[in-house]
């Protein structure tokens, strides 16, 4: 479980549901208003490292901002967020409504559910998933929050698969309407594709489990899930940082990769793996061109 919903539940006093941590994955589902902080009127944002799915019912002028593009919001709209694509939510007043709901990937185990969520088109990279909703609209939308968030107390048996099924009813409200256009661009650009770049690159570590892998392993990898083109990502860098893409990619590869062999006794060969190599000259050859060391020679020098 990641420790982001942890401190969630920690910071509003309320004890995480362990039958769904341990069982089915994690859902819940809340009501916007009710994360304000109350004294200064600022927004509460949870689940900073975004390890999880959300699709969130908004009411209140607010902005998404992606890559490389800025979505101002007005009122009602659908917004839906998966974990490989980041963005920042940024509210412009505290008069910020709605309902919204979270769910790890485990909650649509697919042999249970039949779903595999980064299958569906809402949540494909290059996509826009931002939709504005009629008043009407947004009526069916509550309607089905509001069953969710009461289904969240009831004690029917097979109260999940009844969650699972509302969701599935968002995602597919939402695969039918037309995404909103990107209306307007920040100055500031560059530095959030910058931002974003080392947030995808550090979301993906560190590793707990040999039977992890890094998924994103090249420049092209970073820039599709980005929805830019991998010059404009080399760019941008290059310009910000005074490296390239791979440059970043690799020394941060190289760290994870030093880590490993230091703290952990797994072989060298699931080091390799994991770190997202074919086979396992591969991987020597790579950490010897970053440190001068193959990674036998690495981990002998360390005892």
């Amino acid at each position: 479980m990641d420790t982001s919903l942890d401190d969630f539940y920690k910071r509003n006093g309320a004890p995480l549901p362990e039958r769904i941590a341990r069982e089915i994955g994690h859902f819940n589902v809340f009501e916007s208003e009710k994360l304000f902080n109350k004294k200064d009127g600022t927004r509460i944002m949870p689940y900073s490292r975004r390890a999880y799915y959300k699709i969130s019912w908004l009411r209140g002028k607010s902005k998404a901002e992606y890559a490389d593009k800025v979505i101002d919001i007005q009122d009602n709209a659908l917004l839906f967020a998966t974990p490989k694509i980041p963005y920042n939510w940024v509210p412009e007043n505290s008069n910020q409504t709605g309902m919204f709901c979270i769910f790890t990937p485990d909650f649509f185990w697919p042999a249970k559910s039949g779903v595999i969520l980064d299958e569906l088109p809402i949540f494909q990279p290059g996509n826009t998933p931002i939709f504005q909703l009629s008043e009407a609209e947004a009526g069916e939308i509550e309607y089905i929050f509001r069953k969710a968030y009461k289904e969240m107390e009831a004690d029917y048996k097979y109260k999940y698969d009844l969650l699972r099924n509302l969701v599935l009813e968002l995602i597919h409200y939402g695969q039918k309407l037309q995404p909103m256009s990107a209306i307007s661009h920040a100055q500031n650009a560059s530095e959030r594709i910058s931002s974003l770049f080392i947030e995808l690159l550090e979301r993906q570590f560190p590793f707990e489990s040999v039977h992890q892998r890094l998924n994103l392993r090249t420049a092209k990898d970073y820039a599709d899930r980005l929805a830019v083109h991998v010059n404009h990502l080399n760019k941008v860098l290059k310009d910000i940082t005074g490296n390239t893409t791979t440059h970043l990619i690799s020394k941060r590869v190289t760290q994870e990769a030093k880590t490993l062999l230091k703290q952990t006794d797994w072989n060298i060969a699931e080091i390799s793996y994991t770190l997202g190599f074919d086979d396992l000259s591969q991987f020597s050859t790579f950490f010897k061109k970053q440190t001068s060391f193959t990674p036998t020679s690495f981990r002998l020098e360390q005892l």
